[in-house]
């Protein structure tokens, strides 16, 4: 079996930015698939699944809620490491031209208050594991020290 593009990534040398995972034509149409790595793969401790389903929770109801890119999600999800998450977009993007959204994004997540979206047994299948302090401080984490001043390196695969 060949290598998916994923796996060829090096991710002992991957540092949390946000990155053009893969494009894919679906007929005519271009997806666009970004990696948001917000650990280091590999020397940090992965997220626990607590705060990242409840980021999922918050930036799925966040991003298909967005005035003018909601309509383009198609997909928000863990990766299955738990170093991040997948963003999938109807169209062709860089990584640059998503890190606003990002920004808003993680502001978003990081100053939530209230219940969380989707958390009760009828709207989710492990709606008791959640855990919102945990979720705004990792989103607060990653918006300062990774989206807040964001340089080339952290935008492109090496």
């Amino acid at each position: 079996m060949e290598t998916i593009a994923s796996f060829t990534v090096d991710h002992m040398r991957l540092l949390p930015g946000v990155y053009v995972s893969r494009r894919d034509c679906t007929g005519q149409d271009i997806v666009t698939t970004f990696d948001i790595r917000m650990t280091r793969p590999n020397f940090e401790p992965v997220m626990n699944t607590a705060e990242i389903h409840t980021l999922e929770h918050l930036g799925a109801t966040f991003l298909r809620n967005h005035e003018s890119w909601g309509s383009k999600v198609i997909y928000f999800g863990p990766m299955g490491c738990r170093t991040g998450f997948y963003l999938i977009l109807a169209g062709d993007y860089t990584a640059e031209e998503i890190v606003p959204l990002l920004r808003e994004m993680y502001e978003f997540m990081s100053r939530y208050e209230g219940d969380v979206p989707g958390a009760s047994a009828r709207e989710c299948g492990n709606y008791l594991d959640l855990n919102l302090p945990m979720a705004k401080y990792v989103a607060g984490k990653y918006l300062d020290e990774v989206l807040t001043g964001l340089t080339p390196d952290r935008l492109k695969y090496s």
